[in-house]
């Protein structure tokens, strides 16, 4: 076995405080759940709130997925929000000022996300230039920019196709009224294609002589997902069924997730991430792989920002102001490494909602901005505790 197999294999145990650890990420999201759903008198649940949960957040949950690859990588990217901001800003004067078609306008973007991505991952990557001086400089000079093509005023509102990228919903059979019949179906497919998904790689892990933990507490935790699957689809089918925004972020998910654990490249990052000298040492071409995932950081930060933008049907100046907190918040509490290295799709997923639902919740509660900040505040360093406190027991 050469070196880079060496590093790109999977660990050959998998202990039981490893497993815990997973399982005890899906427990605390629905204990928060249950908790705010009693605390608000059951308003969290409803369809109305559960849909603007996911409107809400669906920014969030997209930009996580690239600092999740960012951060396993060993960087950080402080710019996403000013980058999400300014795409908006951007994606608004082509479309309301100049009348450009609003799908040319939305590959532009996407385009010019990437290429933000890739003037910042040059230096990063080619230059070793520190992720966080590189980004904190992007954060400072695309705020400016938001604020200087803006000129301190708000654009919008945008073409109706536009904004359904954001607040548009899957359509129903023709001719059906009330319950969404198609978004309950479909909600039902993905609950059992993820159960049938996780039982599948469990047994063929186990086959090659990987241990797997409890498979009881395995079972748990998919009938506890898939049960909330089928419960979330069947709230969201008594309102308006699906958001179209759901389904590009579900799309978003199963596509990096597929990344991060069946393809060499995913291997290679979280080995990048885990030991960047051996990595190269091993012939990874690392400089090349850091700079890919800037460039995937800046095209779903674009992204992030379209979404965004679409939901307000309206550009302002201080769009993405924060997010890049939350952003970073979600992937730690979801359990990635600050060291790099460690980390999963679906706890940045998981950590998105668990950031989504304390806001939520509380503002329902009627919690001032101040003690949430202070909340999510506690929340994040109780998060990178546990994990520091997890590394110096192994």
């Amino acid at each position: 076995m050469n070196t880079e197999t060496a590093l790109l294999s999977k660990p050959a145990k998998t202990n039981d405080q490893n497993t815990f650890r997973e399982y005890g990420l899906m427990i605390s999201l629905v204990a928060i759940m249950v908790f705010f759903q009693f605390m608000t008198n059951g308003t969290l649940f409803k369809p109305l709130n559960l849909t603007n949960l996911i409107l809400q957040n669906s920014y969030v949950i997209i930009m996580a997925l690239g600092m999740l690859l960012v951060i396993v990588a060993g960087h950080i990217d402080l710019s996403v929000g000013s980058v999400a901001g300014f795409i908006g800003a951007l994606a608004a004067v082509m479309m309301v000022r100049f009348g450009v078609d609003f799908r040319i306008a939305t590959i532009l973007c996407l385009i010019a996300g990437g290429a933000i991505g890739a003037a910042q991952g040059y230096w990063i990557a080619y230059h070793k230039i520190p992720s966080f001086i590189v980004t904190l400089a992007g954060m400072l000079v695309f705020r400016g920019l938001t604020l200087a093509l803006l000129a301190g005023n708000s654009i919008g509102p945008f073409v109706v196709p536009f904004q359904q990228l954001s607040s548009g919903f899957i359509p129903d059979l023709p001719g059906q009224t009330g319950f969404r019949i198609t978004s309950m179906v479909i909600g039902g497919l993905v609950a059992v294609a993820m159960f049938y998904n996780s039982l599948r790689r469990r047994l063929n892990r186990e086959k090659h002589g990987f241990r797997g933990g409890s498979f009881a507490l395995f079972v748990l935790e998919n009938l506890i997902i898939s049960g909330l699957v089928l419960y979330l689809s069947y709230q969201l089918a008594s309102y308006k069924g699906l958001p179209n925004v759901l389904i590009i972020m579900g799309v978003l998910i199963a596509f990096f997730a597929f990344v991060t654990t069946r393809t060499t490249v995913g291997r290679r990052i979280y080995a990048l991430g885990g030991n960047a000298k051996a990595a190269k040492l091993s012939g990874i071409k690392t400089e090349r792989l850091a700079f890919g995932t800037f460039i995937t950081m800046g095209m779903l930060a674009a992204l992030a920002g379209l979404v965004f933008t679409a939901r307000l049907n309206t550009a302002t100046p201080k769009a993405g102001v924060g997010f890049e907190l939350d952003v970073i918040a979600a992937v730690f509490i979801g359990g990635a490494s600050a060291s790099g290295g460690v980390g999963k799709v679906m706890g940045a997923v998981i950590g998105a909602f668990i950031m989504g639902v304390m806001n939520n919740g509380m503002s329902i509660m009627g919690v001032g901005i101040d003690w949430q900040q202070v909340v999510k505040g506690l929340v994040l360093l109780a998060a990178v505790i546990f994990d520091v406190y997890n590394k110096n027991k192994v």
